[in-house]
């Protein structure tokens, strides 16, 4: 997700990379050299067309060497998770497959989910479970696992996203609304 990057059943965490100070320093320093090259480009125009000076070449060469940097701390982090959740040697993983798609319509989400790499995450957890032969499942797109109660099966009709804790109706339990949907998600019963 957006908060955190996974949570798994039995209660463990994996927090979002792009909120780190390291990540967040990098993308500022990003920042500032994409708006100098921008302002380089702009003092040096001539007519229609743009002149590339040597400074412009050196500012887009650390622009590139920072876009790998950060790249690299993702893909560095994903690996890491994932082989943390496959070294605990469950017998099967389920996760939920999500409509990236539709989530990038969002346009108050979008970088946010693209700066996830979820795609990366499943293809990294896909490799390494056919490496330690464990299952993975795919639960249906369409399956309540934040809607439903974990203590007593209970469906709510409707959840917003705004509701971080989870509280039923049924039995009265509280809990956080994401280890909800990861116990749903390891009782999950596929067809």
């Amino acid at each position: 997700g957006i908060k955190d990057l996974a949570v798994v059943s039995n209660g463990l965490v994996f927090k979002n990379i792009n909120k780190t100070t390291t990540v967040k320093k990098l993308k500022a320093k990003l920042k500032r050299l994409q708006k100098q090259v921008s302002r380089k480009y702009e003092s040096n125009k001539e007519g229609s067309r743009y002149l590339k000076t040597a400074n412009i070449v050196k500012l887009e060469k650390q622009i590139r060497l920072l876009h790998r940097r950060i790249a690299n701390i993702r893909l560095n982090y994903n690996h890491k998770i994932t082989t943390e959740i496959v070294k605990t040697k469950p017998s099967q993983i389920v996760i939920e497959d999500l409509n990236i798609k539709g989530m990038m319509k969002n346009r108050y989400l979008s970088k946010a989910i693209a700066e996830q790499s979820l795609y990366q995450f499943t293809q990294l957890l896909t490799y390494k479970c056919e490496l330690y032969g464990i299952k993975l499942v795919k639960a249906d797109r369409f399956f309540p696992s934040s809607k439903t109660c974990s203590e007593c099966g209970c469906v709510k009709s409707t959840l917003k996203l705004s509701e971080r804790v989870y509280k039923c109706d049924e039995c009265g339990s509280e809990i956080d609304r994401d280890l909800n949907a990861a116990i749903n998600l390891s009782n999950y019963k596929c067809s």
